[in-house]
Parts: C-alpha cells; sequence; structure tokens
C-alpha cells in the first residue's frame, strides 16, 4: 500500500460505505464515552500510529503549474524524511495510554476530559490485498472542567482490515494529520 495520497476516491458500494462511517461513527462514540479497552479491540497487534510533524515550506518554484507545488505532503515531518514525527506508536503504547487513564494518580487527565469527535468525508483510496486505505477528516471539542475549550481539526489516512465483531474493521495503520503547524492547544496525547 502506498504512503502517498491518491487524487481520486475508489467507487464504492451503498453497502461498503456505510460499512466504513459506521466504522468511524462507532470508533468516535467509544473513544468520545472514554471506553478504551473497546477501542484497543478495533486496532491490529501490529498498528502504526503516527502523526508527523508540520512545517511551514518555502513553495518550490521547479513545481511551479502542478499541485505538487501545494502539496501537503511537501509539509510532514516524517521517520523516513529526516523530520520527527510528533507522535510515532505501536500497539503497546496505545495499550499504556489507555490502561493510564483508569490509573488513580493519572493527574493530567482528573477530572477527565470531554470530548466530542465529529468524522467526515470518509473516501475509500484503495483497496489492495485485503486492506483498504482509508481517509477521513475530523473535528474533536475538548473541554476541560476549570479551563478553556478547544477544537482540533485534521485528517486521518488509515489502513483497515477485515475484523469480527461490532467494528467489522480493524485499524492496522493511522497517521494523523494536524491542520496546524504552530500548535497552541494543551495537548496532543489524545487519540485521534
Amino acid at each position: 500500500m502506498s504512503d502517498q495520497p491518491g487524487n481520486t476516491a475508489v467507487v464504492t458500494t451503498p453497502e461498503q460505505q456505510r460499512s466504513l462511517e459506521r466504522f468511524y461513527h462507532y470508533e468516535a462514540r467509544l473513544l468520545d464515552s472514554r471506553q478504551y479497552q473497546q477501542w484497543l479491540a478495533l486496532l491490529s497487534p501490529d498498528i502504526r500510529y503516527t502523526m508527523p510533524a508540520r512545517v511551514n515550506v518555502q513553495i518550490n518554484n521547479r513545481d511551479r503549474g502542478s499541485e505538487q507545488m501545494l502539496a501537503i505532503e511537501n509539509e510532514l515531518e516524517r521517520p523516513d524524511s529526516n523530520g520527527c514525527p510528533i507522535r510515532e506508536e505501536g500497539y503497546i503504547h496505545l495499550m499504556l495510554r489507555a490502561e493510564r487513564a483508569f490509573k488513580i494518580n493519572s493527574w493530567s487527565e482528573n477530572p477527565p476530559a470531554r470530548t466530542r469527535r465529529l468524522i467526515a468525508n470518509v473516501e475509500l483510496m484503495e483497496e489492495v490485498d485485503n486492506s483498504l486505505r482509508v481517509y477521513s477528516n475530523f473535528h474533536m471539542y475538548y473541554a476541560r472542567p476549570g479551563s478553556e475549550n478547544f477544537i482540533y481539526s485534521g485528517q486521518r489516512r488509515d489502513v483497515l482490515r477485515p475484523g469480527e465483531g461490532e467494528g467489522n474493521f480493524v485499524l492496522a495503520q493511522r497517521e494523523v494529520i494536524m491542520d496546524y503547524s504552530t500548535i497552541e492547544l494543551p495537548t496532543l496525547g489524545l487519540l485521534f
């Protein structure tokens, strides 16, 4: 599966589109309800969860006249591009972060934040070898009692595999691309 974005989405059947959207709505409900252990069941044991840093780059005049000149890919710092991602985690890291929410000494989330995720523009971009590359956009409202409220926004680039249970898919890879270059948010330690 290519890490580079495709130009057009794959044509899906109404059933396949509903199935994808149902998975994302279910995942959002679990996270907003703080049901992290159930959310972990939606993850593949070999999951790769990343959030590249985003930088402001000068436009390359050699690309003038092409869409490559303005491509978001030019702004992303990934490990393979001599950059440093904000987050790069596997299943064990995600499991530890989920379990931390239940520990009595989890001071950073006491009282727990209130979140509401809105997932939209779910598009199947590629279907290869029983895996689906899916793009979606999100807005997440974040409220902590006694502090200012924030809205997070960005795009998620996922790889899904067939799964069992209510989700019908397992998340094998997620790249979260935030819409910010200067981050003035209280935390990026959230699950997007």
